[in-house]
């Protein structure tokens, strides 16, 4: 009796197994696999290097509609003709300007050479130069006072008027300082440059320089 329901439980076990593996079964479904993307590439979007503001092009004439300087015997930054200098004639070498502010009433001139040993040495000073005035002739008048109303300054030799290059040695710069000003200024004839520069704080419209040099 043990062994024909061992066979029967046995029979019926093996019916369960291929009813589970028949056509009409449904496998039980796997779970979805996921298959890794590769990380998403960025676009190279850094900037190499940082442009430079572009630089703004003056137009053609642009430069020349400013106050300026000039000399016929010498342009910026050449030698002065040994003419004008203590080895020559020493006289004062002929000079031009354009048109200053509309407001101005007198000019005022300097000239010194700031490689003196000694430090700054002065070689001319003049101002009141009436407003209409656009050059100075060479071999400017050494006068106190002059007929049109300007004056000579004193220099570093003590004396009035120009007193050209004199380097003791080497090559020195010579600045020529043109000063437009707003008026006629309240001081005599014989001013040093510390009184010229003195009188004419807080009354300066524009100025312009030219710079020579000499050797010895």
């Amino acid at each position: 009796m043990k062994v024909f329901l061992i066979r029967f439980m046995f029979v019926i076990f093996l019916v369960a197994l291929c009813v589970g593996c028949g056509p009409g079964s449904t496998p039980a479904a796997s779970p979805p696999t996921t298959t890794p993307q590769p990380p998403t590439q960025l676009e190279n979007t850094a900037v190499s290097s940082i442009e430079p503001e572009p630089t703004i092009k003056l137009e053609e004439g642009d430069q020349a509609m400013g106050f300026m300087l000039s000399s016929t015997s010498f342009t910026e930054g050449d030698p002065i003709p040994q003419r004008y200098s203590c080895d020559g004639e020493d006289i004062s070498p002929p000079m031009q300007w354009t048109d200053p502010p509309e407001d101005t009433v007198s000019f005022a001139l300097i000239v010194d050479d700031p490689d003196a040993p000694v430090g700054t040495w002065v070689h001319w000073v003049l101002y009141n130069l009436p407003a209409d005035t656009r050059s100075l002739t060479e071999a400017f008048p050494s006068d106190a006072d002059l007929p049109d109303g300007s004056k000579n300054g004193e220099n570093s030799w003590g004396r009035l008027g120009y007193g050209g290059p004199c380097p003791p040695g080497g090559t020195h710069r010579y600045f020529f300082k043109l000063y437009a000003l707003d008026l006629m200024l309240d001081i005599a004839a014989g001013a040093t440059k510390d009184q010229l520069l003195q009188a004419m704080e807080g009354h300066i419209l524009a100025e312009s320089d030219l710079m020579g040099t000499y050797t010895r």
